[in-house]
């Protein structure tokens, strides 16, 4: 599987400098860990300080998130692979403005073992607070009943723009904290893998589908789905994805959401218009409103082909929430 690299062991660092040199009046790496990056804009004094982090290889996440209305720092791993806690610590310390740092990131045990330890060395070594909010918003990796068990996948733009628009709107930690698990509980995200992608290190696929195979609910890393078959047309699949949410989710006439169809990394836009198209019709003939909506890669998986559903259930809060502006390298919302 083809790819524009040098050294493959060096692959993340060259993409995160390429990265920086080509935004930095956005974000700047800093100089005591390479893989810590934060925005290059002043913050205002007394900003909770919004960290978001993870594995490299779901670009635009996590970086492309770093700005206003957004995250304030990003703390990067390896290809698929947590950062450790030294780039999550100097993060936390380099956007701390006194009232705290909330950190987001997906339901995964390297991930959750890495920050925990930052945010108690953030505690023990810099007297700074710090509060953790999983995203679990993959409805095929759990039951329903265990929601707090799910991996975090595409529904993590939702909940990190939520929590950047209540820290840049002055809210404190505990509020900040409320939002983001609020939103966290109201999103729901399920996928359809059409083809797998290859790490850089090895150049073999992440996992194996037959020509005319399609997986239903596999994990953005390649974790195992729920159900596998043959290609189904972009209406089918939209179909199968939209009632499994429902199903979790229920909504009732009347009711508004923010819809992302995601791709996952070698969709084209065409593809994922053809899915967005039949979302639309079947909320629109359930009466339910699409408050605003998102197309395109957001989080994805090296060059995996699929795309995710997420729907995130609104209410008042969570539509100003979601409406907040928003300027970063990868997402603008005015």
């Amino acid at each position: 599987m083809k790819k524009l690299i040098n050294n493959p062991q060096h692959v993340v660092d060259e993409m995160i400098e390429g990265y920086v040199k080509a935004y930095p009046e956005y974000i700047k790496q800093r100089n005591e860990n390479k893989r810590s990056l934060v925005t290059s804009r002043q913050t205002p004094d007394n900003k909770v300080g919004v960290l978001i982090g993870g594995g490299s290889g779901h670009e635009p996440a996590f970086m492309g998130y770093i700005g206003d209305g957004f995250a304030d720092g990003v703390a990067v791993g390896n290809i698929f692979a947590s950062p450790p806690p030294d780039p999550i610590l100097e993060t936390t310390k380099a956007i701390d403005k006194g009232t705290g740092v909330i950190y987001l990131y997906g339901n995964y045990a390297g991930d959750i073992m890495n920050f925990d330890m930052a945010a108690e060395l953030a505690d023990l070594e810099e007297d700074i607070r710090v509060e953790t909010v999983l995203v679990t918003d993959d409805v095929a990796s759990v039951a329903k009943g265990g929601e707090d068990q799910r991996r975090g996948i595409a529904g993590g733009f939702f909940v990190f723009k939520a929590a950047g628009a209540a820290a840049a709107k002055g809210l404190p930690l505990s509020e900040v904290v409320r939002i983001a698990k609020k939103a966290n509980s109201h999103t729901r995200t399920m996928g359809v893998a059409l083809s797998p992608c290859s790490l850089p290190q090895t150049g073999e696929p992440s996992f194996e589908l037959g020509e005319s195979e399609m997986e239903i609910g596999l994990g953005i890393h390649g974790e195992p789905g729920v159900e596998r078959g043959k290609v189904q047309t972009a209406n089918d699949v939209a179909d199968r994805l939209l009632k499994d949410i429902l199903h979790d989710m229920p909504l009732e006439q009347g009711e508004r959401v923010a819809v992302l169809v995601n791709g996952l990394g070698s969709t084209s836009r065409m593809e994922l218009y053809l899915m967005f198209r039949r979302i639309e019709q079947q909320l629109n003939q359930k009466q339910i409103t699409i408050h605003r909506s998102y197309v395109g890669d957001y989080i994805t998986s090296l060059e995996m082909g699929g795309c995710s559903l997420t729907l995130m259930k609104l209410d008042d809060e969570l539509a100003d929430i979601v409406d907040y502006p928003a300027d970063c390298p990868m997402f603008v919302q005015k």
